[in-house]
């Protein structure tokens, strides 16, 4: 009887620490569409390092760059299917399943790159991820990285906003993107990113509009004459968490995994400011010129073509983020 007992007990113990290990062994799939050069993966790999070092191992992040899981439409629709655990995404999807949080894509909406990272510890915040999490059906934003400010490059001199009248530039078709050029009296063209370089060299658009740290890895400067700094967007990426890991997470394991992200998408940001940085410097070293504009007079025409209701956005919302210090 006690040989059984031994043996039972035995038996229950490993079954116990198998569960245990299992548990432990929990393997996460990170995903996003970016270079394994750019800090949109370092960081997400530094996240990866930190998230199974404070959970004592519990979880396992696995990061897939450069779209390995598929495309931004993929991974995004990946979190519904339990393909993917946490992804990197842009507004412009989250705005598709709740289009008052694609108000952050509103020209002019950030100061810099600091407003932004204020934003996201604000109660408006909290209140467009809650809505966008309702819609979603439960996908969790827990930080938001700064990705780069939106300038303009051209064939002509801009100095104000009209003097983009007339002028053919490529647009992402992302409602809120295509404001200000409008708004500007430009033409706007939805090419492809990939064929952007040729649509400027061949003279199908003269203009385009992109971060800096674009402009450069993808040569824009090569096939355009001026810079022109009109900052109308401070662009950003949100890190979801899927609905079925984040209902799995306990309290203590939410507020570690929110941690994690949200010091990655704070040295992400610190890597792409001081790139920028550099970059305003090197361009104007090899004899690009780069211009510095009056961004109230671009702002003041937005204000006066563009209403927020179009894109479905809330000027509450946009007041509140405005006034986040």
């Amino acid at each position: 009887m006690k040989f059984k007992l031994t043996t039972i007990l035995g038996a229950t113990a490993a079954v116990l620490a198998s569960a245990l290990a299992a548990q432990a062994q929990t393997a996460l799939k990170w995903a996003h569409v970016y270079e394994t050069s750019e800090p949109f993966h370092t960081e997400s790999v530094w996240a990866a390092e930190e998230i199974a070092k404070r959970t004592d191992g519990r979880y396992t992040v696995d990061v897939f760059p450069a779209s390995q899981l598929g495309k931004e439409a993929d991974i995004n629709q990946g979190l519904k299917l339990g393909t993917v655990d946490i992804i990197i995404s842009g507004s412009s999807f989250a705005s598709r399943e709740y289009a008052p949080i694609g108000v952050t894509y509103f020209p002019y909406i950030f100061r810099d790159p600091s407003h932004l990272i204020a934003y996201t510890k604000s109660d408006v915040f909290k209140k467009l991820s809650q809505g966008y999490e309702e819609a979603s059906g439960g996908n969790h934003i827990t930080a938001v990285t700064y990705y780069g400010t939106r300038h303009t490059t051209a064939n002509r001199p801009i100095e104000k906003c009209a003097d983009m009248q007339g002028l053919k530039i490529r647009v992402p078709d992302v409602p809120a993107y295509l404001a200000m050029p409008r708004a500007c009296g430009a033409n706007t063209t939805p090419i492809a990113f990939a064929e952007v370089y040729l649509a400027l060299q061949n003279g199908t658009v003269e203009a385009q509009e992109n971060p800096l740290t674009t402009i450069e890895a993808k040569k824009f400067y090569e096939v355009q004459k001026h810079i022109v700094l009109t900052g109308h967007i401070v662009d950003h990426l949100n890190t979801v968490v899927s609905p079925t890991l984040w209902s799995k997470l306990s309290d203590e394991d939410k507020q570690i995994f929110t941690e994690v992200m949200q010091e990655a998408a704070e040295r992400s940001t610190k890597i792409i400011e001081e790139r920028e940085a550099a970059l305003v410097d090197k361009f104007k070293a090899d004899g690009i010129t780069v211009t510095e504009v009056d961004k109230s007079d671009f702002e003041k025409t937005v204000m006066e073509k563009v209403t927020f209701e179009e894109f479905g956005y809330d000027k509450a919302d946009w007041e509140a983020i405005r006034a986040v210090k």
